[in-house]
């Protein structure tokens, strides 16, 4: 039998950041029903946001941890997606098309880092 302990060993952990609160709270509220994935911290800054943008954020958690998994969120337009892309994210998702997106990257990341 599991223990929960065992269980959130075992989940992939997450960090969510964004500067719209409403958008943050609901995000971390869906990731949180989802028995795989444990939202360890979130955050309102990292986005378009004055202390540090999402690309900036991007650079700097990759060259601390080249191992994390970097999935970025966003609205923006294609100039945007490809600066995260080229700062180190391993996927950009459209904040419209998110959970689904973001199941399947973050348990194919970790399915990945497994096999």
């Amino acid at each position: 039998m599991t223990s929960a302990r065992d269980a959130a060993a075992n989940s992939i952990r997450v960090l969510v950041a964004d500067d719209d609160r409403p958008f943050l709270s609901s995000l971390r509220q869906l990731i949180d029903q989802q028995p795989e994935l444990e939202v360890v911290a979130t955050a309102v800054d990292g986005v378009h946001m004055p202390l540090l943008d999402g690309v900036s954020a991007t650079a700097r958690l990759r060259r601390h941890d080249p191992s994390i998994c970097l999935i970025a969120l966003t609205g923006d337009d294609a100039p945007t997606l490809e600066a995260v892309v080229e700062a180190g994210a391993d996927d950009v998702l459209l904040k419209s098309e998110i959970l689904d997106a973001l199941l399947e990257g973050l348990t194919g990341v970790r399915a990945k880092a497994e096999g």
